[in-house]
């Protein structure tokens, strides 16, 4: 969401661990939050909302992002990795999985 990326909450604890972190300007900023709320949490999956997407994705990449973070639970009903080359971390996908190895371990 665009407080995510404009709040330096996630952004300081990246930073400490020596990530450094791109967001869209604020046009993207806005796209995004709008994507979220007003399609993706109501069920709706748009085609130019995807391309939408993948064209900020492509701006960071050109601005030097190794990977974009999907960091809204929604996001990944829109785009996934079959979608770029840049790499993406799905943070429900993540956290789904750490949890189940941390359940799994002796």
């Amino acid at each position: 969401t665009r407080y995510t990326m404009e709040q330096a909450f996630y952004r300081e604890k990246l930073e400490e661990r020596g990530i450094r972190v791109l967001v869209p300007q604020a046009p993207g900023r806005e796209l995004v939050n709008r994507v979220i709320f007003q399609e993706l949490c109501l069920g709706q999956v748009r085609a130019e909302s995807r391309q939408a997407f993948l064209r900020e994705m492509d701006a960071l990449a050109a601005q030097g992002a190794q990977g974009v973070i999907l960091g809204c639970t929604e996001i990944g009903m829109l785009v996934s990795q079959a979608d770029t080359a840049i790499p993406l971390f799905d943070t429900t996908r993540l956290h789904a999985q750490r949890a189940v190895e941390l359940a799994l371990a002796d």
